[in-house]
Parts: structure tokens; sequence; C-alpha cells
């Protein structure tokens, strides 16, 4: 059994804790909100973001940071990726020399266009940083239903222990050492989905979803080649896996934000009706940077971009995505 920490109780975290927790494992979760901690530690729910699911009573919710991280051997940080940097700092006088921290958060920092662990290990020094990433809803995972992650580390020591903490009859996980290419295709998924959210809003059908996912794994992994990642991530879980899913699935928020941006509203509003963090919406500008740092062709990423921030209707994205030069699919 391992003592575990849950940072963030959304409904990622508050999945992943139930996960830890039905493996036998110790788990106290963090909440920055002291009343959302009493409540769901008196209700054992979490209603506005797991309706319907039993939490555990074994685990502990809390808003006292130094509590949850106390003499734990794995801490799960599980907020927003825009808290990533936020949160890493108030970790800073709770956190030892060699602490195990296992990123669950999908975005790039805008900016710096880091990755999260890049982060996390820039602000906790002497930290083993890994992510854990896959076609994993929260909706899903929480009730028990079969998926498969992949988790991402320095040394095959640190993937294969998180690995053994994970595993599940209901959640099978594998190891990689391309910690890299998996935080990209988490974070740049998230864009894609966006994109792919908007075509359902327009009204397009199966053929159009297809081809977005098929060619949005293009760019992801065109560029994340470009950055030093290994062209088979983005074939696998965290890839398209993880975007398959996000493109598809009633429960990614990512889909839902596109499918109303593509309905006629905002960035805003869209962003306001989800009620939940679009981490698509944070991404997308930290992507369309990296391609240009790069030199890395990304057409759709492109596009949403000006959907999002420059108020360019989402027909005319599409029409120009499809009427562009016209290009082989493989050299000749």
């Amino acid at each position: 059994m391992a003592k575990t920490a849950v940072i963030g109780a959304g409904s990622w975290g508050t999945a992943l804790a139930i996960l830890l927790s039905d493996n036998g494992h110790e788990v106290t979760v963090w909440s920055h909100r002291k009343e959302e901690a009493e409540r769901i530690q008196s209700t054992r729910r979490h209603e506005s973001k797991l309706p319907g699911v039993e939490i555990p009573d074994g685990i502990v919710f809390t808003d006292q940071l130094a509590e949850a991280v106390n003499g734990k051997d794995l801490l799960v940080l599980a907020v927003p990726s825009s808290a990533i940097r936020s949160t890493s700092r108030r970790l800073k006088d709770y956190v030892t020399e060699g602490q195990i921290i296992v990123n669950v958060a999908k975005g790039i920092e805008e900016g710096t266009l880091f990755t999260m662990t890049d982060i996390i290990e820039e602000e906790l020094p002497g930290v083993r940083a890994a992510a854990l990433s896959g076609p994993s809803h929260a909706e899903e995972v929480s009730r028990r239903m079969p998926t498969t992650c992949v988790v991402g580390a320095h040394s095959r020591e640190l993937a294969e222990y998180i690995q053994s903490i994970f595993i599940s009859p209901a959640f099978r996980v594998y190891t990689s050492p391309d910690l890299l290419g998996i935080e990209l295709g988490a974070a740049l998924k998230n864009v894609i989905a966006l994109a792919a959210g908007t075509a359902d809003g327009l009204g397009y059908g199966d053929n159009t979803k297809a081809a977005l996912i098929t060619r949005g794994i293009t760019e992801i992994t065109r560029l994340g080649i470009a950055m030093g990642g290994r062209q088979e991530t983005f074939y696998g879980l965290a890839g398209i896996g993880d975007l398959i899913v996000t493109c598809a699935s009633v429960h990614s928020r990512n889909r839902k934000a596109g499918y109303l941006i593509g309905q006629g509203r905002t960035m805003q509003e869209a962003m306001d009706e989800v009620k939940m963090v679009v981490e698509g919406v944070y991404s997308a500008k930290a992507a369309i940077a990296l391609s240009r740092k790069y030199q890395v062709e990304m057409p759709i990423v492109e596009q949403i971009n000006q959907v999002l921030f420059e108020g360019k209707k989402p027909d005319a994205a599409v029409r120009e995505l499809m009427m562009r030069n016209p290009r082989e699919e493989l050299e000749w």
C-alpha cells in the first residue's frame, strides 16, 4: 500500500482518487476550496463534477496542503494546466528531495512553451516528475469502465513503480520513456478536439470528423518529432488514442466548447457554458507558437486560433482548410 495525495478535487482528480482507493492505497485529496472539501468529505459525493458517483469512505478530503502532502509516497497533480505553476510554487514548502509527482494535467504553458513536467521540475527542483495520459474521461474512470493509459518518466524504474500503483482490472497502464511526446500529444489533441467540435456544431458529419482526426494527428506528429518526441508515441495511447476519444465523446469539454462555437457562440460564451476548464483554449496559442518556432506547418491549429482569438467565422476556416493548395499525402 502506498500513501498517495491527489492535488486537485476536480472530476479527474476525484476519479483518480477513487481508482487509487480501489487499488488499496491510502488517498488524501486536496481542494483549494474549504467548502468543497468539507462538502465532499461529508456527503461522499461530488455532484457538480461526477453526478451519481459514490466516493469511497476511506478517501480523505482536505483544504490543508500540508495535511495532504506530508509523508506521502506519491503526489498526483490534477489541477488545470493553467494552475500547474502556481500550485507547484505552493508545494515548495512541503515536498522533499526525490518526491514523486505524477502530472495528469494536459497543456502547454503560453509564453514559456513549457510542458507541465517542465514547469514542475523548474519550480520544484529535485522531485521525480512523470506524466500519465491516454483515453480516460473521468466520468467513465470513476465508474470503473475499462481503459488503458501510458505513464512517461525519465527512468524505467520510476515509470514501472507508477504503473504498479495505478494498474487495475479497469485501468491498464503501459510505460514509455517518451515523456515529452506524451505531454505534447496530451496538450495538442485538445486543440484538434476544439476543431472537431466546431465541425459538429456546423452540422458536418462523420466524414468530417474522421478527416479532422486523421489530419490532426498528422500535425501533432509532425511537431512532436521536430521537438524530439518519438513517432510511435503519437500513434499510441497518448496520441491517436486520446485524440479519438476527445474528438468524439459527449464527455469532452473541448469538443463541447467547439460545438458551441460552431453554433455561433464566442470563445468566452462557450467556455462559460461548459462551466469547466477548456484546456484546448489555453493550449491553442502555445501550439501555434511552437509550430512557428520549429517551422512546422499546422493548418488546423492555425485556423482554430483564428476562430478563437481573431473572430474568424468557423465556416470560413473550414473553406480555407479545404481549398489550400493541393498536396500529396505521401511523397512520390
